[in-house]
């Protein structure tokens, strides 16, 4: 009985590994990868590293950034973050 005990002890353990670590995290990421399909020219969007811009063009594995100055800076599409949901104030 101490081995099949042993055996529903680390079956429940997996079980809720899995569901308080894996699936949450595959789920943010097919989020991501949602929102990355879905970027298109004028969009505005912040990157990972707190840049924010609007999508001036939209390549295979790429896209463009203007950001406030005008300049315009390549960034790879993994490194959106997500849109830009507030407006920014020029303070």
């Amino acid at each position: 009985m101490g081995q099949v005990g042993m055996l529903v002890v680390l079956v429940l353990m997996f079980g809720a590994f899995y569901f308080l670590m894996i699936r949450p995290q595959r789920k943010r990421q097919s989020e991501h990868q949602r929102l990355v399909e879905e970027l298109q020219k004028g969009d505005k969007v912040i990157t990972i590293g707190g840049m924010f811009g609007e999508i001036d063009s939209v390549g295979e594995q790429d896209f463009v950034l203007k950001i406030e100055d005008g300049s315009k800076v390549k960034f790879l599409k993994n490194s959106i973050m997500g849109k830009q949901q507030i407006e920014l104030s020029d303070n």
